[in-house]
């Protein structure tokens, strides 16, 4: 078998969880397996050094900002190759311009193009294990581009994809990918298997175990993900299609997970003249500030002449939003405009919804009966989102935790005995 194993920031946090990584990499090399290395900085690392930059200047040039944030995972891939040396095996690091991970010239966030698989496999036939900083990549100039969040995994899986790998596991500080956030709902439990629809859903809607470009990239290319602990050896949770004897258990849950988001901010536009074209006149400024639009809800104008819109937008954009709306006040002719920061998004997420009725009343009707108001809906064919204030987070996923059936059973009888 062929794996790629990455390693994230808090796995190789120091030097001595740097050499737990590669006695793990030596475990499956042991087992007969092929191995590539891909790592992250060390855990702070990567932020101490965007602030740096930004320190320096706040309008700096993208092009050098990719080249001090890059750093990081110059220093973990030799730190890994050196104590994988140590152990006793063959090992060499790859920086991303060496191999070279080719990337369009979007600094900050680019996009894999391409791969050159031949020097790691190579590497892979003199029986060495090929080391690689993930995050980073060569641009169209020649210049180091950097991927932009969770960079890292989408390097791992590119390079999974390119070397034909069977598995890609991602070591992280978690065990595999619970049904909702452990540290806010205690009877969370892990998922042995999740579907990619399901996850890439999961990442879009709050979860940050991975990252959506990486899912994305992994369904796209058929690799199989398993989300593992550095700290933990054994199975975490597989990422898998939808399809297939294997999957059936996925597939009986109507919900598998639910996923929230602290980072939406609610704009509500009351007064608005009920004709053709307004939310064209709306919603076209911010799009061309490259400002993202989410849940929307318009309601039905009473008397046919004005209508109220609601809708969200990321937090870190509500003040340009409401500046840009602002400034159509005049043009619009609406009554009034308000700006909420202090909500959260709570989605329900599970391919079982495609068979099974019901499953958005029964979060209606959890939430009523917690006293907690639904201020905007959405639904898609796995999913159902609904904004509520922040206050009532935890109150509100445990609830739901609770109606959907996901309380960890186990969890339950431990807490009986005790």
């Amino acid at each position: 078998m062929r794996l790629v194993q990455k390693f994230g920031g808090t796995s190789v946090a120091d030097l001595a969880r740097i050499r737990a990584a590669a006695r793990c990499v030596l475990r499956e090399r042991a087992a007969g397996n092929e191995t590539a290395v891909v790592v992250s900085a060390m855990a702070g690392s990567t932020d101490r050094l965007v602030a740096w930059t930004r320190e320096m200047g706040p309008l700096h040039d993208v092009r050098e900002h990719d080249v001090v944030v890059s750093a990081g995972e110059q220093i973990t891939v030799g730190l890994m190759a050196l104590a994988l040396h140590e152990l006793g095996a063959r090992a060499r690091s790859w920086l991303g311009w060496q191999i070279p991970i080719r990337t369009d010239g979007a600094h900050g966030r680019a996009r894999i193009r391409a791969v050159d698989a031949a020097p790691l496999e190579g590497c892979l036939r003199n029986g060495e294990i090929p080391v690689v900083a993930g995050f980073q990549g060569l641009g169209p100039e020649g210049r180091v581009t950097t991927l932009g969040r969770g960079g890292s995994d989408t390097s791992a899986v590119a390079l999974a994809a390119v070397l034909k790998a069977d598995r890609c596991d991602i070591f992280t500080d978690v065990d595999g990918i619970y049904t909702t956030d452990p540290r806010l709902v205690a009877k969370a439990r892990r998922l042995e298997r999740i579907t990619f629809e399901e996850m890439l859903e999961m990442a879009s809607q709050g979860s940050r175990v991975l990252e959506t470009r990486s899912v994305e990239m992994a369904l796209n290319h058929g690799i199989r993900l398993q989300v593992r602990s550095s700290f933990e050896d054994r199975p975490g949770t597989l990422v898998v299609e939808e399809d297939g004897d294997e999957d059936r258990d996925v597939e009986q849950d109507i919900v598998t997970g639910i996923a929230y988001s602290r980072n939406d901010a609610k704009v509500t536009v009351v007064g608005v003249p009920d004709r053709p074209g307004v939310a064209a006149a709306i919603f076209g400024p911010l799009a061309a500030q490259s400002i993202n639009v989410d849940l929307i809800v318009q309601n039905v104008a009473a008397d046919d002449l004005r209508t109220d819109l609601t809708f969200t937008v990321a937090q870190a954009d509500l003040d340009r939003a409401l500046a840009n709306i602002e400034a159509l006040r005049a043009e619009i002719g609406f009554a009034r405009l308000m700006g909420d920061p202090d909500v959260v998004k709570i989605s329900v997420i599970g391919v079982g919804m495609r068979s099974h009725a019901g499953v958005a009343q029964t979060m209606f009707t959890a939430l009523a009966a917690k006293g907690i108001n639904i201020q905007v809906i959405s639904t898609s064919e796995i999913k159902v989102s609904v904004l509520v204030a922040e206050e009532y987070t935890e109150l509100a996923l445990r609830a739901l935790h609770t109606a959907y059936g996901l309380d960890d059973v186990a969890d339950e009888t431990a807490a009986a005995g005790g």
